[in-house]
């Protein structure tokens, strides 16, 4: 589980997060995290947070942000805020690493999510969009459906090839959390 000060990074996204704040931190209200995206970066796909609102602040850089089809480009001093429910993706559009600080109100279960599909991609797990197999990805839904879902296909069939998929994926060993490797934590009160 993230804590605040850790940083994960996804080797085919180019996307790293230092999370700020956690759900646990801030009683569920909000997530925190600066995200660093090198030059030709970008989130895996356009997707959609049904029960959450999502803020991009951008520090510096160039960031371009799709929501609900609409383009728009975000540089130092700007900022967007995506509504629950809506579709959106975005990408590095500048020749500089992408700086932007990211608000997810509420929490939700987010940053687990991040670090799972992060885990995945350092494990080889991902295509070169980012995205893993259909079996893994229905397993991943099954759990954090009600945190995020891909905009595409609509949604009722997503739903039917979760329920579908979901299973057989656990039988053949697939987990909905992997833990992103990172050096372990020292114990409260170890020297």
């Amino acid at each position: 589980m993230a804590a605040p000060g850790d940083v994960i990074e996804n080797p085919v996204t180019g996307e790293r997060v230092v999370f700020l704040q956690t759900g646990e931190q801030t009683g569920g209200a909000l997530l925190q995290a600066e995200l660093f995206v090198r030059p030709g970066g970008f989130v895996a796909a356009e997707h959609v947070h049904p029960l959450q609102e999502e803020r991009f602040a951008v520090r510096a850089g160039t960031l371009m942000l799709r929501v609900a089809g609409r383009e728009r480009r975000l540089v130092a001093g700007e900022a967007a805020t995506i509504p629950p429910g809506t579709p959106h993706v975005w990408w590095n559009d500048g020749a500089e690493e992408l700086h932007v600080l990211v608000e997810l109100r509420p929490a939700g279960r987010f940053d687990r999510f991040l670090e799972t599909f992060f885990a995945l991609a350092h494990a080889g797990k991902t295509d070169r969009r980012g995205l893993p197999n259909l079996l893994q990805m229905a397993v991943s839904l099954r759990t954090y459906g009600d945190t995020i879902y891909p905009a595409s296909p609509p949604r009722a069939v997503q739903r039917v090839l979760v329920a579908l998929l979901a299973p057989v994926g656990r039988l053949l060993g697939y987990e909905a959390d992997c833990p992103y490797p990172r050096p372990e934590r020292p114990r409260p009160g170890a020297a």
